[in-house]
């Protein structure tokens, strides 16, 4: 399962700096702060819990058992209430209707192929109440073309080691991230090897604002940098607020 090893070190290893932009792009886009609001792929709870200090009502949900773990350890630390929820984002239908729906660190570009993507967004579609907010963000196909393929990352200390190196795969916009850890048994005084691999994809824009379009959305905008810029060739990751 995606993040079963990586989930802690994903957590320690995340830029803070990027909650702190998300908080600001979804603040900006949304200044009622009484509506009911989903985050989706809400992995370790970050940025929910922001949410929450800032005085949102937000309820958490991920496919991932180690995550939400995670995400409500940060809860309690931060003495919040966050209601959280296991599942797979492909099928919502446990969950009730909410007035904004969240979905960011390129979640969705974990799906496999273009009509999960599709089926997730009509998900949120279903899930949102009128004039409900649809805010989230992908990797460009720039990033996935230009900027990842080659990339490496090593992480040591003295508990573990980390390897993570990116490749360029064969399908349209897409790469494998293959990551390695060398875990310590402090029982044993050993390390244990474990190897996982992530595959991410992603779309040209028009296919994002077409599949948006097709299940129901409306008045779409894009924007880069967290909202600061226009999307342009060299962006690496794309922006959007969608309206029901």
């Amino acid at each position: 399962m995606i993040y079963q090893t990586f989930a802690k070190l994903y957590d320690d290893l995340m830029d803070p700096a990027m909650y702190d932009q998300w908080l600001d792009f979804v603040s900006k886009r949304q200044s009622d702060k009484t509506v009911d609001w989903l985050d989706l792929a809400c992995g370790s709870g970050r940025l929910a819990v922001k949410l929450i200090q800032d005085g949102y009502q937000v309820s958490g949900f991920d496919l991932s058992d180690e995550m939400l773990a995670l995400a409500d350890e940060h809860a309690q630390e931060a003495k919040v209430t966050l209601p959280l929820m296991q599942g797979n984002m492909l099928d919502l239908s446990e969950l009730g209707n909410y007035d904004v729906v969240s979905c960011f660190a390129d979640s969705f570009c974990y799906l496999p192929n273009k009509q999960n993507l599709k089926t997730c967004f009509a998900q949120v579609f279903q899930h949102l109440n009128a004039d409900g907010k649809f805010l989230f963000d992908v990797i460009s196909p720039y990033q996935t073309d230009e900027i990842y393929p080659g990339y490496m990352y090593n992480y040591v200390d003295d508990e573990q080691a980390f390897l993570w190196t990116t490749y360029q795969t064969e399908e349209p916009h897409s790469v494998e991230h293959d990551l390695t850890f060398f875990v310590k048994n402090d029982a044993t005084n050993t390390y244990s090897k474990i190897n996982e691999l992530h595959h991410e994809r992603t779309y040209e824009l028009e296919t994002y604002l077409s599949l948006l379009n097709e299940v129901g959305f409306k008045n779409v905008k894009t924007s880069s940098n967290f909202g600061r810029d226009a999307i342009n060739d060299k962006s690496t990751r794309w922006f959007f607020e969608c309206s029901k």
